[in-house]
């Protein structure tokens, strides 16, 4: 839907009709065009019939004017006068980060992502004099035919078809090879189907298969499967060398050899031709090697007349097919008996010939006789058979095609014979004369004819490679790729079924033509001479081999210039104008290990394991992004099927093992060593690849699945939430705490790193940032593996509470705590740090989390530090689920407490059995399958000391002391306020009708004194645990507690256990309560509490001083706030002169069983 509009120009004397025809568009672009340029623009689009909806707003015609409510300084006036008239007021303090559309669009759609490749070598070659001044690189011009089928064309059609098809049907028969080129074209196309998907799906520069893959799979895949795919496009490059030394040493021009075959045999012979394809060999790769580093652009312009030779040689081939069904060539071959013979040093295929003088010898009996006459002493399987001359082209009408159905595979050294004909030869008798007849040079089987087969079908590659060259790569790479692989498909299989029809078998099963006057034997079929084949066949070789050389580096140089490997990032340096020069000398090294081989069908099944490898992944990455179906996966190539991506892969891993199994083991060795490597060492790198989707999937299905219900005990681990502090420069500041996670991670549990900030999230965010790369930092370097969360809150309670209760996700939860012991909490500005202890220690037992805290951390060993001996001590004296089972166990999985033995000591009271108590400790250790040595550790009874008492005393009264010395303003203001409501209460005492009212005032305080306060001050009155006066108890009175005056309430201690004495009112705010704090007498309660952790503390010292660690039971909190202060004490206590302690306190649930 297109409008035609007009815009009218303004002069100032506006008319309504004018300002109703105005239109102003809604996005316009940075420069506001002119009327005329509007009006053009208009009409362009009318033209174009653009079916798009416009959004058109009409001015009010009044004049603009500044407003009041807007910033109007010069900086906000000028940004005012760039978007005037645009209607994006409402989006101007987003410009800078979010352009306007239609500045982006013209981007957006022009989009190219030319990297350096052909065309960008040549022009900076060509313009090197004139650097300088630089031209503007050209757009991609390359359209299907060119950029994508004949490229594709040209490599897949190679050496093989030239010099080993043939033999291939000879050796396999029609039906065996026909297999072969079927289910490699299959798995060639398959791969082609997919890879048409993933190279559609946006935008893919130049780098081929490794670009993809890489993007599809991850940096670890794609470095491994680009590494793979290099070597095999190296290797690709000394087997076309190869084969083009052997079309120039046995075909062109045999004398060149530097080490002659005349005369030898054997072992000698075969040593001698690979001596001279090493020496030609190397000489041919120090020439192309020279020719691709001088320049790309004369590789390009030989590419078409390479091309030429191979589309040239093929039509020959056809065209003497046809020729055979008309008049067929004469290419005789002769048989000595069955036994084919090497057609070199004789002329006559026959043992005698009639002349004038008579009967006379021909050359043939001097090779098996001892001399030209008659009766001379020959080979007795010469004189036994008669010598048969045949066609070794008898044509397509023949009829030869079913003898050629059906395969004939040899041994090495095995005579090359004809089937269907008689022989006659001694079994007894010794072969002799070898050198005269056709041998096998190699054994022969079907997956060896696999191996040297697939390197025919690779080059599907080559659209892909050159995706930046291309006009439209979206629509070229699927359309040339997968046309090019049906064309060559077709011309392989009709290949295999006309040289079937028109070849004797003899012949097509003779790998070098010996039987055939030394000629390549598809040059015996070609029309209008086997010249065609020879010389098109070598210069096709040569230049595939130049294209492999051209291509590999540069994939080599992308692999490095992406960094993932960082042991090759010096292969992405290049010249100048970007060739890759190191890269180039590192490809001619390894080309040269291919050419040292020396033997093509050596080398072609190692680059098949290759190949076949990249086909692999590429299949599995589109399988991959197609279950996932992960939202940016939109190919435009439709016509893809996970199932046939799937088959595609399964086909390139069996085809793999059918090659060479140990050729397959050694290439996934090598790719898993690289996948390894670049996981450890390489860079990290997020591209958005399926395998992180992969991952991300796995863990949903995973964590639905962990949901299903709690884990059984044998499967319990301890899933850690370390809490951490940070000071004022978000540094970590128990660093060893998280060393001892690493410690504690044997169980490979998850680990929740977290901190507690305070403040608001908007003012703290970047502070927040900064804590959490301090803790990511922190993790590396203590080699933590787990998660990181920082937490902002008003308070730093709050925040550790929210820690507690939001970390994990879904059945992947924490479900122990560690948290390091407050220091210095006796200090008076530390008290907020041991109540948010006591609290945390609350709500991990309300949580039914384990607790672990660490005494003295600082005192623990790193993680490189290591015990050569000592004990861990458990001192179990409570039952919690197993824990201090565990926890040592974990430990000594550890190197740094490897070498430390387990000691576990339990107490056993006055009326316990104690030696039986060690027997069944021992038996249930045993089941546990825990070494450990077992104590038993008798408390009598005891009176309690003068010093228990006082140390009990002492602690009250510090505990009213640091309630006096810590008081607030809020909780002065309290304290006075407490005051005046006793005397009040005391007046009312006096009367009995007052007594229901000041229960009332107690349980609920009157609502105009929580309105006249803050909401901070409210809940700081709520939080504060202790109570300033026996008239204002800490928790609220509830009616299954019962109904006392003030008078008679008593102050609770650390739990419910009260001896009923009430306690004696501190009485902080006046004279007399502190009078009273220095005769006040200890709680007896609190007397017994010490006495036993003073009890307890002198065994444990006497037993473990010299432990390296001891694991203790914690004691838990106490159910009201007003003892917090005492149950630090008890626990400092109970600890006091131990140099490192693990206090533990369970979960509520068993974490270790006897059951397997």
């Amino acid at each position: 839907m297109s409008q035609r509009f007009t815009v009218c120009k303004s002069d100032g004397d506006r008319r309504p009709s004018d300002i109703q025809g105005e239109v102003n568009q809604l996005f316009e672009g940075d420069e506001p065009p002119s009327s005329s340029s509007g009006g053009g623009g208009a009409e362009g689009e009318d033209a174009a019939g653009a079916e798009a909806v416009v959004v058109v707003l009409k001015g009010d015609g009044n004049p603009k004017e500044s407003s009041p409510f807007i910033n109007s300084s010069d900086a906000a006036a000028e940004k005012s006068q760039q978007y005037d008239g645009k209607h994006m007021a409402l989006f101007e303090e987003e410009m800078d980060t979010s352009p306007m559309v239609s500045s982006l669009l013209s981007n957006l759609a022009n989009y190219s992502n030319l990297p350096q490749g052909s065309k960008e070598h040549e022009e900076a070659e060509n313009n090197e004099a004139e650097s300088s001044r630089k031209k503007p690189v050209k757009a991609p011009q390359l359209g299907t035919l060119m950029g994508v089928y004949m490229p594709c064309i040209q490599n897949i059609f190679g050496v093989i078809l030239f010099l080993r098809m043939t033999w291939l049907v000879g050796i396999g028969g029609v039906v065996g090879t026909f297999v072969i080129v079927f289910m490699c074209c299959t798995t060639t196309m398959l791969t082609a189907i997919s890879m048409s998907a993933i190279a559609t799906n946006g935008v893919v520069p130049a780098g081929g298969a490794y670009y993809m893959i890489s993007r599809s799979l991850g940096p670890e895949f794609g470095g491994a499967v680009g590494i793979c795919f290099y070597l095999g496009t190296t290797f690709a490059g000394a087997m076309y060398i190869l084969g083009a030394i052997e079309l120039l040493l046995i075909y062109i021009c045999p004398k060149a050899a530097i080490f002659p075959l005349e005369g030898l045999e054997g072992p000698e012979a075969e040593a001698a031709l690979l001596n001279n394809m090493r020496v030609y060999g190397t000489l041919l790769l120090t020439s192309m090697a020279t020719v691709v580093f001088v320049g790309v652009k004369y590789v390009n312009k030989l590419a078409l007349v390479f091309l030429a030779c191979v589309i040239l040689s093929i039509l020959a081939v056809y065209a003497g097919v046809v020729m055979t069904g008309i008049d067929a060539p004469d290419f005789p071959v002769c048989i000595l008996g069955n036994r084919t013979l090497v057609w070199k040093s004789f002329d006559v295929c026959a043992k005698t010939i009639e002349s004038a003088n008579g009967t006379v010898t021909t050359q043939l009996w001097s090779m098996f006789c001892d001399s030209p006459f008659l009766n001379a002493t020959c080979d007795k399987y010469f004189a036994a058979n008669n010598v048969t001359r045949i066609q070794g082209i008898p044509g397509i009408t023949s009829g030869i095609l079913a003898e050629n159905m059906f395969g004939t595979y040899y041994e090495k050294g095995d005579l090359i014979a004809k089937t269907n004909m008689e022989s006659v030869e001694d079994p007894d008798d010794t072969m002799t004369n070898m050198n005269n007849y056709v041998l096998a040079d190699i054994a022969s089987f079907f997956t060896l004819l696999v191996g040297i087969y697939f390197p025919s079908v690779t080059g599907i590659m080559a659209g892909s490679n050159r995706s930046g060259d291309l006009r439209d790569a979206q629509k070229s790479i699927p359309i040339g790729t997968i046309a090019a692989i049906t064309t060559t498909s077709l011309v392989y299989m009709s290949s295999v079924i006309l040289f079937g029809a028109c070849i004797e078998g003899v012949v097509l099963r003779d790998k070098f033509g010996e039987g055939v006057h030394g000629n390549l034997v598809i040059g015996t079929l070609a029309w209008p001479s086997p010249w065609v084949i020879v010389i098109g066949s070598f210069f096709s070789t040569c230049g595939a081999g130049l294209q492999s050389l051209t291509g590999a580096p540069r994939l080599m140089q992308a692999i490095a210039k992406d960094g993932i490997v960082p042991a090759l990032r010096i292969f992405g340096h290049a010249k100048a104008n970007g060739e890759p020069t190191w890269s180039l000398l590192l490809t001619a090294c390894i080309c040269e290990i291919g050419i040292l081989i020396a033997s093509l069908d050596a080398v072609a099944p190692i680059l098949s394991m290759f190949f076949l490898m990249c086909y692999m992944f590429v299949n599995l990455a589109c399988a991959l992004q197609t279950l996932l179906r992960t939202p940016n996966w939109r190919p435009r190539f439709k016509f893809y099927h996970w199932a046939l991506s799937f088959l595609g892969m399964s086909l390139c891993l069996t085809l793999m093992f059918i090659c060479s199994w140990y050729y397959a083991i050694v290439a996934m060795v090598i790719a898993g060593s690289i996948y390894k490597y670049i996981e450890f060492s390489g860079a990290e790198k997020e591209w958005g690849d399926g395998i992180r989707g992969l991952s991300l999937s796995a863990a949903r299905y995973a964590l639905m699945r962990l949901e299903e219900g709690p884990p059984h005990t044998k499967n319990w681990r301890p899933q850690l939430l370390t809490l951490v502090s940070t000071d004022a420069e978000q540094n970590v500041e128990q660093p060893r705490l998280l060393s001892l996670t690493n410690q504690l991670k044997a169980g490979k549990g998850l680990t929740i790193v977290g901190t507690a900030l305070q403040g608001t999230f908007l003012a703290n965010y970047e502070q927040s940032q900064r804590a959490e790369q301090s803790l990511r930092k922190l993790m590396e370097t203590e080699k933590v593996k787990g998660f990181c969360q920082v937490t902002i809150s008003s308070n730093l309670r709050d925040a550790t509470s929210h820690l507690l209760q939001a970390s994990g996700l879904g059945g992947l939860k924490h479900n122990a705590v560690l948290v390091s012991w407050p220091r210095n909490w006796r200090q008076g500005d530390e008290h907020q740090a041991w109540r948010n202890f006591v609290e945390l220690v609350r709500e991990t037992t309300a949580a039914d989390l384990a607790l672990l805290v660490p005494k003295n951390i600082a005192a623990f060993p790193s993680n490189g530090e290591r015990f050569t001996e000592g004990h861990i001590d458990v001192w179990w004296i409570v039952h919690d689920g197993g824990m201090l089972m565990l926890l040592p166990f974990l430990l000594r999985q550890h190197k740094v407490w490897r070498k430390c033995k387990m000691r576990i000591f339990t107490v056993a009271q006055l009326d316990d059995n104690s030696i039986q108590m060690k027997k069944d400790l021992t038996t249930f250790l045993y089941h546990l399958r825990i070494d450990a040595m077992v104590e038993v550790v008798e408390m009598h009874d005891s009176d309690i000391s003068a010093y228990t008492y006082e140390k009990t005393l002492v602690m009250e009264q510090r505990s009213q002391m640091l309630k006096q010395i810590n008081l607030s303003k809020t909780e002065r203001e309290r304290e006075i306020q407490s005051i005046t409501d006793s005397s009040r209460g005391s007046i009312r005492r006096k009367n009995p009708a007052a007594v229901t009212t000041q229960l009332s005032v107690t349980e609920e305080p009157p609502a105009a004194s929580n309105e006249e306060k803050p909401e901070e001050e409210v809940q700081l009155i709520h939080d504060n645990t202790t109570p300033a006066s026996p008239e204002t108890p800490a928790t609220l009175l509830t009616p299954t507690e019962g109904v006392q005056s003030p008078g008679e309430q008593v102050q609770m201690t650390w739990t419910e256990k009260c001896d009923g004495e009430p306690a004696k009112p501190p009485g902080a705010a006046t004279p007399e309560g502190i009078k009273d704090l220095f005769n006040m007498k200890p709680n007896q309660s609190n007397v017994r509490r010490m006495h036993t952790a003073l009890r307890l503390n002198e065994v444990i010292i006497k037993k473990s001083s010299e432990a390296k660690l001891v694991l203790l039971n914690m004691p838990g909190p106490p159910k009201n706030r007003t003892g917090d202060e005492n149950y630090m004490e008890f626990l400092e206590v109970l600890t006091d002169g131990l140099n490192r302690v693990l206090l533990v306190r369970g979960g509520g649930r068993e974490v270790i069983t006897i059951y397997s």
